[in-house]
């Protein structure tokens, strides 16, 4: 009889090219789609809820969850020679240092009035210019009189020490050097932990409000480029902010996506354009000033050191679009007339109008004059470079701590669900499986387009038939994958099927062949319905290199990943496989290699329709992997920049994961010799697993196998472990 050249119930599939890459380009569709629209739908949201909900949804995404130390502004000087670093006609400016968190402190200038101060600005240029350039001190600044002014209307002026966009000591020496801006090697690894490289920045100056607040003088927040983005979402959440200057930032914030990585904010565009921002600052006085903002392509050009920063750009602004969103800010001000709109006829940040906006919030004067006496320097040994080191090394080493506390945030974070065994009771399964998606993964809505199946067949062999088959999900965004199907299956006999998933830039063709390579895939799919499941091969949608990446850096202003996506393409293919006659829907299980193993510990946890999950060479402490800064094994130095998930360090690790899967069948597959991590942080984490499953008695549905090879599918130990959990007419 011949073979048939489609499925039955499925229409013949016709879509020709590289599905792997038109599913990629059809998800990056849907996300520039829902991008548009989250703008309609902030305006359309019923209950966007109070401005202190906001404020905390804000510091939330933001990263500020760690308590500020408290304590004053503190001039540093040396033994010898004057106090002050540098003088003028009636100021002085002083190096300082401020405590902002444990292990971390605030450091800049600061320059105050000798006559009587009035008001105290936080002054936060780009984060390219040192201190000292903004005040005038040193070249560079496109505005070098602008402190000068503040000061000479009677405000005392600090300018703090920003992360740059350098790569200068970004990476470890033992190990590698990166060419990531200083700004991105912290925001990997904060982000991971729930904190942000903006976050800590905020945090200095709201410490540094903290000090001023004791002379009870108003206080204002002044800033460029990156320093407004600072100033704006620092007012946004501290109502003590009386008067706020954001100069060449304020903008649509849609292509959020595009600018460099350091940017990126987990959820942020759901609730949040600039002018949601800005209408946390009102009823406080805010001026957007349309000026121009450095030029950036992200990363730097350096050679001889790991080319692993990610893409992005920064530009001036369109000042149509800031205007319209101005307009739209003022529609949601509680007092519009607050809010001002200015335009620097040069480019450059706070020109006099913008200055006597500014100073108007603060009750003073502003000054217009540039005096020729701006502040000298009075001393040598100051070195900014040296400062910017200490600064870099304290947010870095603060990952760390915070690296190391993470799994006593974990342990808090799941009390609710312990019970006095100390292992999670069952019953709060279903609240922390709806965590990991909605808070961590984020949730797509569900999935109600019909799969519409399409098919063709592929291969056959006297042993099966492997047929191509497309299922349709969303609007552009479709599942794709390799289904094998052993021959001379009886009538009425229903078969396990083993869904058998590549890894990283891999496609089903990877595994489903006969002759496919011997590593890193072994064929295990091919291998499997010889043995007599039916076995089924997805394609995932990491594939592309940048092209893939772009669909991490659209989806997390949206609150969502890549593995949103994945998720939801799992639940259609798994009803669609239920109902194929020769499938035992309750008998589905999963197998996945690398990327694929990443995609084991996150859809099984998810998904409970798959029976058994089995993680290969990708198990491992997931979260030291991507946060430790002082091991070879971390994505800390890699080039694979959509790894972190946001706080996913203080909710989940792959113990945590593990737990979800539980009380089905789990299992782990580690080569000796696998580069994805050492065989001590798999076995550390592995423990956690295997006490969750015996301390309820179900020790023997988990194993770990450790072969003596590397980053591949052994298919020993695994193949045994689907034989005994899936046996019931496997044969």
């Amino acid at each position: 009889m011949p073979t048939r050249r489609t499925l039955p119930g499925t229409r013949r599939l016709t879509l020709e090219g590289d599905l792997a890459a038109l599913m990629v380009e059809g998800i990056d569709q849907y996300l520039t789609r829902e991008t548009q629209n989250t703008r309609k739908r902030r305006g359309q949201a019923a209950d966007p809820g109070t401005s202190s909900e906001l404020r905390a949804r804000l510091s939330e995404i933001l990263g500020l969850m760690d308590t500020r130390q408290s304590g004053s502004i503190q001039a540093v000087s040396p033994v010898d020679g004057p106090a002050e670093v540098a003088r003028g006609s009636g100021s002085r400016g002083y190096e300082v240092r401020w405590p902002v968190l444990k292990g971390v402190d605030g450091e800049g200038l600061l320059i105050r009035p000798e006559d009587l101060t009035r008001a105290n600005v936080i002054l936060l240029p780009d984060c390219d210019l040192t201190p000292e350039q903004s005040a005038g001190l040193r070249d560079g600044s496109a505005c070098p009189y602008l402190a000068d002014r503040l000061v000479q209307s009677g405000c005392q002026v600090l300018i703090p020490v920003l992360m740059d966009r350098r790569c200068t000591y970004s990476g470890n020496p033992d190990i590698a050097m990166t060419n990531q801006p200083h700004r991105e090697y912290i925001y990997r690894a904060a982000y991971e932990l729930g904190r942000h490289v903006i976050g800590y920045e905020i945090q200095k100056v709201l410490a540094a409000v903290d000090s001023f607040e004791e002379n009870g003088l108003p206080i204002g927040v002044f800033g460029h480029g990156e320093g407004g983005l600072i100033a704006f979402y620092s007012a946004a959440i501290d109502p003590r902010i009386g008067s706020v200057g954001v100069s060449g930032f304020f903008m649509q914030r849609e292509d959020l996506w595009a600018q460099p990585i350091y940017r990126n904010v987990f959820g942020l565009l759901n609730d949040f354009g600039d002018a949601e921002v800005a209408s946390l600052v009102s009823p406080r006085k805010l001026v957007i000033e349309i000026a121009g903002h450095p030029e950036v392509q992200e990363p730097p050009k350096v050679e001889g050191v790991s080319q692993s920063g990610a893409p992005g750009r920064l530009m001036t602004s369109d000042p149509e679009e800031v205007e319209i969103e101005f307009d739209r800010a003022r529609s949601l001000s509680s007092d519009p007339e607050s809010l001002v709109l200015t335009r620097s006829r040069s480019g450059n940040p706070g020109e006099a109008e913008t200055l006597e906006a500014f100073s108007a919030g603060l009750g003073v004067a502003p000054t217009h004059t540039d005096r020729d006496d701006v502040p000298r320097y009075v001393r040598e040994g100051v070195c900014p470079q040296l400062r910017f080191k200490r600064q870099f090394d304290q947010l870095v080493e603060h990952t760390q701590v915070s690296l190391g506390e993470a799994a006593t945030r974990r342990a808090e974070y799941w009390r609710e669900a312990r019970d006095e065994e100390t292992t999670v009771c069952s019953k709060h399964a279903e609240l922390y499986r709806a965590r990991l998606l909605e808070d961590v993964i984020g949730a797509l809505p569900p999935v109600e387009m019909r799969p519409n199946p399409h098919s063709r067949l592929f291969y056959e062999d006297p042993k099966l038939n492997a047929y191509e088959v497309t299922l349709d999900v969303y609007p552009d965004v479709f599942a794709y994958g390799i289904l094998l199907i052993p021959k001379r299956i009886r009538k009425g006999d229903r078969r396990p099927v083993v869904v058998c998933q590549h890894g990283l830039e891999g496609r089903p063709q990877d595994v489903v062949g006969p002759d496919g390579p011997r590593h890193p895939y072994g064929n295990f799919a091919y291998n499997l319905a010889r043995e007599g499941f039916v076995t089924y091969a997805p394609q995932n949608p990491y594939i592309g290199q940048d092209a893939f990446r772009v669909l991490q850096r659209k989806a997390n202003p949206l609150k969502l990943s890549l593995f949103s996506f994945i998720v939801r393409q799992h639940e259609q293919t798994l009803a669609w496989l239920s109902t194929l006659p020769f499938v035992d829907p309750e008998r589905i299980a999963f197998y996945g290699l690398s990327y694929g193993g990443k995609t084991a510990m996150r859809v099984p946890a998810l998904i409970k329709q798959y029976c058994l999950s089995i993680c290969s060479a990708d198990y491992n402490e997931w979260i030291r992997k991507n946060v430790t800064v002082n091991h070879r094994c971390t994505y800390m130095f890699s080039g694979e920049y959509e790894m972190p998930e946001f706080n996913l360090g203080n909710t989940f690790n792959y113990a945590e994961m593990s737990w979800l899967i539980c009380p089905r069948p789990f299992m782990v597959e580690r080569g000796h010799h696998d580069g994805c991590a050492p065989d001590e942080w798999v076995g550390y984490e592995y423990a956690k697993t295997y006490r969750h499953y015996a301390l309820q008695d179900l020790g023997d549905l988990t194993e770990i196998e450790y072969f003596d090879g590397p980053h591949t599918i052994n298919g020993e130990g695994t193949f045994s472990f689907l034989r005994k959990h899936l046996r019931r007419g496997a044969g």
